[in-house]
């Protein structure tokens, strides 16, 4: 049998789509409802790697763990990783095939389209229903040729589109209205109603707004999601806006992370804004840091141009003092190839071919190659031995004396990292790196916190998907949501709240 689909579309970047789709999954497999996500095009420096070894967007391996299910290339067939303003790295069903501008990829999407209808067959021959994301905004007119992330897709398949917007931005029926009138006759008839999010304040100074809209429109609102407080969940790509939570232990810990053009992965970071612990901070200013302990380089999509650019930013000088002053400083994937003494790039993979000086604090060079290293792996931190778990995505590979002194022995025979010889300085390629309790624990005492509180990051993930789920089930109207959709998925709704509208 084949799965029905419900696409949910966003008048803007950022206004939820991720974020209702994870909830939905979640609130359908409580159900009992066989579920899966999908995004057919995902553009994103944050990924993750599926259970069948490729690469795919974050949000949709957060969606299947919101769903139950292990996450595979075929949720997110086509990811876009920019690598300058003008090109990106094109990933098609988990694997890279190479750099292109936006006028190579116009003409490679009639390859991409294919791929993306050949994931979605394959999930709708496995699955009951598949919540489907799209991307950006339907009514971006000057990318509706050949689309296959929003209306396009939704065409194809011939599915039914919800249509979320943010209030919290302002403008929310400008936003709904205004998409509505930029799409076409049959786009409009496929739009099923709306759904509002990060509402806050006093529901019945909204209610004739929403009377209005759905006159206007004559379409329902579906309901109204609230502004949920401390939601931690992994973002899909913009580092999240909301301010972290004040560290509310008297022992602190002061952790700053550099913001640079090409952060990637910055979800590492993730289970430490979390911290109750920590104190921490991103940053573009390197004089902004005065008092950190830990400083952290990030992955990067184009390390030599990171690098570049932290170097003409002071951060060199401000990380030799951090060093000076005994502060403790890490590098993951990126990051710790710019902790290196060389980055070669022969190929001119991320750019211009050449080779750059690393910040020279760990005796490792490395060469970038055309093939990409995907791995989820698993090991122990060799400072104590704790659990590590995680994942690896990188183009380079590195040699050299620092790597006799692993950070990490994997379950799979190999070591990964390098500590140095005054032990203040750890390098490693594992993403991932703090969500296990006991190897944050240990990576903070070593970074100088006094007796650290060990917390489950993976777990608190939980208790937010069901954070989420409950509020989708309490603030929606699921029945109508889900209406054609998969009428199995419907009859096991719960009843609906007097609090939907």
């Amino acid at each position: 049998m084949t799965a029905r689909a419900l696409m949910i579309q966003g008048t803007s970047s950022d206004a939820g789509k991720s974020t209702l789709v994870a909830g939905l999954c979640r609130v359908l497999k409580r159900r009992g409802v066989r579920v899966a996500p999908f995004k057919p095009q995902n553009m994103s420096l944050n990924s993750a790697v599926a259970s069948d070894g490729g690469e795919i967007g974050r949000a949709q391996a957060l969606q299947a763990q919101a769903a139950g299910i292990a996450p595979t290339t075929d949720m997110n067939p086509v990811l876009l990783k920019p690598e300058s303003d003008r090109g990106a790295q094109v990933i098609i069903q988990g694997q890279p095939i190479g750099t292109l501008d936006a006028a190579g990829y116009h003409e490679y999407k009639r390859v991409a389209r294919q791929a993306v209808l050949d994931s979605y067959q394959r999930l709708a021959s496995a699955y009951e229903l598949i919540v489907v994301e799209g991307a950006g905004s339907p009514a971006e007119i000057n990318l509706r040729a050949n689309d296959i992330a929003n209306m396009g897709f939704a065409e194809a398949i011939d599915c039914p589109v919800a249509l979320i917007a943010d209030i919290d931005r302002g403008g929310v029926f400008a936003q709904l209205v205004g998409t509505l009138a930029l799409l076409n006759e049959s786009e409009r008839a496929r739009v099923t109603g709306f759904v509002i999010n990060r509402f806050r304040g006093d529901r019945a100074l909204l209610d004739p707004g929403l009377e209005w809209l759905e006159t206007h429109s004559g379409k329902p609102v579906f309901g109204v999601l609230p502004y949920l407080e401390n939601l931690h969940l992994d973002a899909e790509d913009g580092i999240r806006r909301e301010p972290d939570p004040p560290a509310t232990q008297a022992a602190r810990l002061r952790v700053v992370v550099p913001v640079t053009p090409r952060i990637s992965n910055h979800t590492d970071f993730d289970p430490l804004r979390q911290h109750p612990q920590i104190e921490f901070r991103y940053t573009v200013d390197p004089h902004d840091v005065p008092d950190a302990d830990l400083i952290i380089l990030p992955g990067s999509k184009s390390v030599r141009a990171d690098l570049a650019w932290l170097r003409e930013r002071g951060w060199g000088d401000r990380l030799a003092r951090h060093l000076r002053y005994g502060g403790r400083l890490i590098g993951i994937c990126g990051g710790l190839q710019m902790l290196g003494e060389t980055i070669a790039d022969p190929h001119g993979i991320e750019g211009s071919a050449g080779t750059s000086l690393g910040f020279g604090w760990l005796e490792i060079d490395t060469t970038l190659e055309r093939e990409k290293q995907l791995r989820n792996l698993s090991g122990r931190l060799t400072l104590t031995g704790a659990a590590v778990r995680g994942y690896e995505i990188h183009m380079g590979r590195s040699s050299g004396a620092a790597l006799t002194r692993p950070l990490i022995e994997l379950e799979d025979g190999r070591a990964d990292g390098a500590i140095s010889t005054d032990g203040q300085v750890l390098g490693t390629y594992v993403h991932g790196l703090f969500e296990e309790p006991g190897a944050c624990r240990a990576l903070l005492a070593w970074a100088g916190l006094a007796a650290p509180i060990p917390l489950d990051h993976r777990e608190r993930r939980e208790r937010a998907l069901d954070k989420l789920a409950d509020a989708v089930e309490s603030s929606l109207r699921l029945r109508q949501l889900l209406l054609g959709v998969e009428p199995a998925a419907a009859a096991r709704s719960a009843p609906e709240r007097a609090s939907a509208r």
